[in-house]
């Protein structure tokens, strides 16, 4: 891969593969597609090109493919699966009308294709334990629909006209980059965005429901005093050595999640304690504003250097307020007499 279009840059998973796609590749030759309601910010915008490249309209991606001369597409552009199944016909124009524009593109200017497949792509025929690589696919909703199509159109492409087409079916993916979007297992995101705001969350998912998904991003990105609770069957849960996840195993007693539970509220208030004693890092800025109202105390008042911090220490504590906004007070007050 020299060139690359990621289609659906801004999505879900868009928004970090095309930012990890850059660090592998280059930032130039990674080009972020998007569509004009969605335009890339951020880092996504700053660190690359990007260019409006809409599915449904073919001209707009063979412009891009050739103006940067793509040789490799990652197709991510797709109504999620709560979404696709109240927009179906949306739902097939991108997912089906968008993918045959992306492949025509594709043949003609000899470009690799990768569009995502999904476990939604099986149906309740399925074999759940051991599910073979070929077995039955008889999806019962729109998004499962547009997948096996995917697969299968691919894969025609692929046998008709030598495009190179690629597709992994992944199970839910969540993020901590994007809102949630519509996806079956977005509510374990929503979960944290409404817990940040301050709101009820209510999950929609029956209890006892367990669904697959790739969320260790999600674990990378918690705060230091979180923990996560993954409560899976024995066979899943293997040796970790990741920090901040308990693993309870299922079949499971309402006592001992209840339990597990106090155990992880317990760990999380004497992090948190720890983390009060724990002297505040500052950041090279702030450390600056305190050393220029030391130096200013020294210069003024003659006071050696041990002297001044122990003032502006001691005003914090009377005041109530950090070293930083003592620090600020001091040179406000003193630089203006």
């Amino acid at each position: 891969m020299k060139n690359i279009l990621v289609i659906g840059a801004t999505g879900q998973i868009g928004s970090e593969l095309t930012l990890e796609l850059r660090k592998r590749y280059g930032n130039d030759h990674v080009v972020a597609g998007y569509i004009p309601s969605a335009m890339p910010q951020g880092e996504l915008k700053s660190s690359g090109p990007s260019a409006i490249a809409d599915v449904t309209d073919r001209q707009s991606i063979e412009v891009v493919v050739r103006q940067f001369k793509i040789d490799t597409i990652y197709n991510l552009a797709a109504l999620l699966s709560v979404v696709a199944e109240s927009r179906p016909a949306m739902a097939w124009k991108i997912g089906i009308d968008g993918l045959w524009n992306v492949l025509e593109v594709a043949r003609e200017y000899g470009c690799a294709v990768f569009t995502p497949s999904s476990i939604g792509s099986f149906g309740e025929n399925t074999p759940h334990v051991k599910t073979p690589q070929d077995t039955i696919q008889r999806p019962r909703t729109m998004y499962g629909v547009t997948k096996v199509t995917t697969e299968l159109l691919s894969d025609y492409y692929h046998t008709k006209y030598g495009v190179d087409t690629r597709a992994v079916r992944f199970p839910g993916i969540i993020s901590n980059v994007t809102p949630p979007g519509g996806g079956t297992t977005d509510y374990a995101v929503d979960i944290f965005y409404s817990a940040v705001k301050g709101e009820k969350f209510v999950c929609p998912v029956k209890a006892g429901t367990f669904m697959d998904m790739m969320y260790m991003e999600i674990h990378d990105y918690l705060p230091p005093e979180f923990q996560m609770l993954l409560i899976a069957s024995p066979s899943s849960i293997q040796e970790r050595e990741v920090s901040n996840l308990v693993c309870l195993s299922m079949p499971m007693k309402v006592h001992e999640l209840l339990q597990t539970i106090e155990m992880m509220e317990g760990d999380i208030q004497r992090r948190r304690r720890r983390m009060r004693r724990q002297p505040k890092h500052r950041s090279q800025e702030d450390q600056q504003i305190i050393r220029k109202a030391k130096e200013l105390l020294m210069a003024r008042n003659s006071f050696t250097e041990e002297e001044a911090h122990k003032y502006i220490q001691k005003r914090s504590m009377d005041n109530g307020t950090g070293l930083v906004e003592v620090a600020q007070m001091i040179l406000s007050l003193l630089q203006e007499g």
